[in-house]
């Protein structure tokens, strides 16, 4: 039996239940969960991953994006000046992070997309084999085919990604499909997805499902919404201060983020419309729903996942939350491949390429 430990960006949905899937994979092959470290954002963390993580929970001050005063774009130029500012507090948490693991004392660390995950390795002597997990390593893939254009952004991106994975013994880039061949460190694998996910059944009904990573956008959903009063649509957000559930009118719903509801109301949809997190589009595939996916404004990672998730056979992507092309497309959507079989080969497959650092 190997131990574990788990450093996760706090930023968005994703990573969160990419970290539980994960320990269920784990554990489930005999290995231990001794703890996980959470860079946290300015976002709550959901209740759902404290709940089913099930490993003692520590958590530390990380980098986050800056955002417009309508909490939709990321502000780039901002965002480096306000981490640049926080650098003692930041120096504060690698000793945190470096006081754990003495403390727990693992065999692996595994590092979903945190900067400070990767910048420890930078600092200090490090001889724990580490791991990154995230759809952006396989963004630095040779063969990705990247958004024209967009050469500042993408410097920018790999730059951060590189951090995130300094000293990594092994990359695992997730895929929407297995279309591209391992190279060097990159070890390309399907997506994490938690056994309730693959458990449901998918029905069809009458409405569209929306999840906005940045509730400014709830704002365009309403706008759209007030044109198209006939056509049902559940949203999903994580806006300050808001009931559970919110009643915009008879056909337009909004919820709190709640992981059971969200689920269900995924199986059950007729079509999926969201910001491009990679995650919730891979939930999507798996269960036969087309997705629209906007990308947040100056989030060119989510640019790359849209153009991706299309390639892929996810849907279309968007530069707006016009429903209407959802709408038209759902008519015509034709699937690629077999999604859920891909995602069966998760298990198998991380086991390997982890079993194999805590033999080294």
């Amino acid at each position: 039996m190997a131990k574990f430990i788990f450093v996760v960006q706090g930023e968005g949905r994703g990573h969160l239940t990419q970290a539980i899937s994960l320990r269920t994979i784990l554990h489930d092959a005999g290995h231990e969960l001794v703890a996980v470290l959470v860079g946290k954002s300015h976002r709550k963390i959901p209740t759902f991953f404290e709940e089913q993580i099930k490993a003692p929970i520590h958590y530390f001050e990380s980098p986050n994006f800056v955002k417009d005063k309508d909490n939709r774009k990321i502000l780039i130029g901002a965002t480096i000046k306000y981490n640049t500012l926080k650098i003692r507090t930041f120096i504060k948490s690698l000793k945190e992070l470096n006081t754990w693991y003495k403390q727990y004392q693992p065999d692996v660390i595994i590092n979903f997309y945190d900067f400070l995950g990767g910048f420890y390795n930078i600092f200090y002597r490090n001889r724990i084999p580490m791991a990154v997990v995230g759809h952006q390593y396989f963004l630095e893939h040779s063969q990705f085919e990247y958004p024209k254009g967009h050469q500042i952004d993408k410097f920018l991106l790999a730059q951060n990604t590189k951090i995130t994975a300094w000293g990594a013994k092994t990359k695992l880039a997730l895929s929407f499909a297995p279309y591209l061949q391992n190279e060097g460190k990159i070890k390309v694998v399907p997506p994490l997805l938690r056994k309730e996910v693959l458990k449901l059944e998918p029905e069809k009904q009458d409405f569209i499902l929306a999840y906005v990573n940045n509730d400014g956008y709830g704002e365009d959903i309403m706008d759209w919404h007030k044109k198209n009063p006939e056509t049902k649509i559940e949203c999903f957000w994580d806006r300050k201060d808001a009931p559970a559930e919110e009643k915009f009118d008879d056909t337009l719903i909004f919820h709190q983020i709640s992981d059971v509801k969200f689920l269900e109301k995924m199986r059950t949809c007729k079509a999926f419309v969201s910001t491009a997190g990679f995650e919730s589009v891979c939930e999507a595939m798996c269960l036969e729903k087309p997705t629209m996916m906007m990308p947040v404004e100056g989030q060119f990672e989510q640019m790359c996942n849209a153009l991706d998730g299309e390639r892929a056979g996810a849907g279309i992507a968007s530069n707006d939350f016009n429903i209407t092309k959802l709408l038209d497309y759902i008519k015509n959507h034709q699937p690629k491949g077999n999604p859920k079989e891909w995602v069966m080969k998760a298990p198998s497959m991380f086991v390997e390429e982890l079993e194999k650092l805590v033999k080294k």
